[in-house]
């Protein structure tokens, strides 16, 4: 599979789909099957705290953390650190999972890697 990464007003091959083609569906006969396997990094983010070095060296066990974020807002979900999702946690077989409840759209994550 060839996927032109150029921006679309510099693709001159017509054999080649621009990332928008692809994010879009217009390209939709171009064979995804070559990355199906890559591995990926999913992480997501509860939320964010800036804290002095000081604070961090006292922490101890049972020490307690304040994050920005509020109770119920939702989680980011992001893949090799671009967000790609939001969610809520849920629980399944015991295990800690996460709902998707708003995806960003391919179009919006091509977007944001440039």
């Amino acid at each position: 599979m060839t996927v032109s990464i150029q921006p679309a007003a510099d693709a001159k091959r017509a054999d080649l789909p621009t990332l928008e083609e692809s994010a879009n569906g217009a390209a939709s006969d171009v064979n995804l099957d070559v990355i199906l396997d890559v591995t990926v990094t999913l992480a997501i983010e509860v939320g964010r705290t800036r804290i002095p070095i000081r604070n961090l060296l006292q922490l101890s066990q049972g020490s307690v953390v304040e994050l920005e974020r509020a109770a119920g807002e939702p989680l980011d979900v992001y893949v090799n650190g671009t967000l790609i999702a939001h969610g809520e946690v849920v629980m399944v077989n015991e295990k800690f999972g996460v709902r998707l409840t708003d995806v960003v759209s391919p179009a919006e994550r091509i977007r944001k890697l440039r």
